[in-house]
């Protein structure tokens, strides 16, 4: 098949930089196919870097570019705005996570991309990490029988939120959730803008809450920046009837009784004589592939190899395929994070309420 042609509004951005080296590293399967940038003086270094064409608006890109969807990558009321200009051309759109600011907003995006059948996926990408894509495919085989819990360290709020769901195959169930802040000192660690200059002590927030499905348990558990520490480990757990997948080790109890003690190994090419390139190959438990990774050989680290997930189910999408995150998953996540900063803050067990985005859905 042809590459598939996309756009992306906002190309100057931090998060939009990462589908750009998606297409670069695998041309034959993605083309930028313009981007909008509306400070000229970002643009012209942005043509320079990508050798793509920049314009200063989405109505300018709509003249000269015929992409088969466009990945809005920008923040806030913004990005509505670009959605539902996508929305009224008939163009499917990738958004950005989250995809409002708040209840309200989401509320907005919901009955009026809905009432004009607008196409729109929604860009979250952690469940499409190698790793969890493995245990995910564990879970799917049963053979840790029904998932009754799970422990997600990782990222913040409605990330975290979408492990915890997918981890106990959740989707738009009422719960309960109580949390809690500790806050203490760590030493300084990397952060967005890079490694720290110097070595200094700073007060952090953890962040714990315990989501309650009444018969399946979500714990979330996140401290800011500890995706990017060099001193605090990312943890994500998951129990089962008949056994548990506790970070990389997987222990299960089988009708045998003899129980099974396997790790989740990383396979990359590339490392000590071998000289196939360096890439991720997959993920084996056992003696079986739990991932193999679609995009081999090409040079790229976890959170771009699930991002460029997002884009390839994206692709498929809008030729006809089965959603894979909507508009109303990410409301729920993003709806479920806000609960669980308003159960912090208050102290006290908040209840969530099915939305408007979930009526007519399971």
């Amino acid at each position: 098949m042809k590459p598939v042609k996309f756009s992306v509004i906002g190309g100057a951005g931090f998060r939009a930089q990462y589908f750009l080296r998606i297409a670069e590293a695998l041309p034959e399967t993605f083309q930028v196919s313009g981007i909008v940038v509306r400070n000229e003086s970002k643009a012209r270094p942005m043509e320079e870097r990508w050798g793509v064409t920049t314009y200063r608006s989405l109505e300018q890109l709509l003249k000269s570019e015929s992409p088969d969807f466009i990945v809005v990558s920008v923040s806030g009321a913004a990005g509505m705005d670009y959605l539902f200009q996508l929305a009224e051309a008939g163009i499917p759109a990738l958004m950005e996570t989250p995809p409002a600011p708040d209840l309200e907003g989401l509320e907005l995006l919901h009955d009026r991309l809905t009432a004009i059948g607008a196409r729109v996926q929604v860009a979250e990408q952690y469940h499409f990490h190698p790793i969890q894509e493995a245990r995910l495919a564990l879970i799917r085989s049963g053979r840790l029988g029904r998932i009754t819990e799970t422990t997600v360290s990782i990222s913040h709020l409605y990330h975290g939120v979408s492990l915890i769901r997918k981890m106990l195959g959740i989707t738009f169930e009422e719960v309960k959730i109580r949390g809690m802040r500790f806050q203490s000192e760590w030493v300084q660690g990397p952060t967005r803008q890079g490694p720290p200059a110097e070595d200094a002590m700073i007060p952090l927030q953890r962040d714990l809450a315990w989501l309650d499905f009444g018969d399946r348990l979500g714990i979330y558990d996140f401290t800011k920046d500890q995706h990017r520490s060099w001193v605090r480990s990312n943890h994500l757990s998951v129990r089962g009837e008949r056994g548990e997948i506790f970070d990389s080790r997987i222990l299960i109890q089988q009708e045998s009784t003899i129980p099974l003690q396997m790790e989740l190994k990383r396979i990359n090419k590339g490392e000590l004589e071998n000289q196939e390139g360096y890439f991720l190959q997959g993920i084996l438990c056992g003696d079986q592939w739990l991932y193999d990774n679609p995009f081999a050989p090409a040079r790229l680290y976890d959170d771009e190899i699930a991002i460029a997930r997002c884009l390839q189910r994206m692709a498929e999408y809008v030729r006809g395929g089965p959603e894979f995150y909507s508009l109303a998953e990410a409301s729920q996540d993003h709806y479920l994070g806000m609960l669980i900063e308003k159960a912090i803050l208050t102290g006290e067990t908040v209840a969530s309420t099915r939305q408007r985005w979930a009526l007519d859905r399971p």
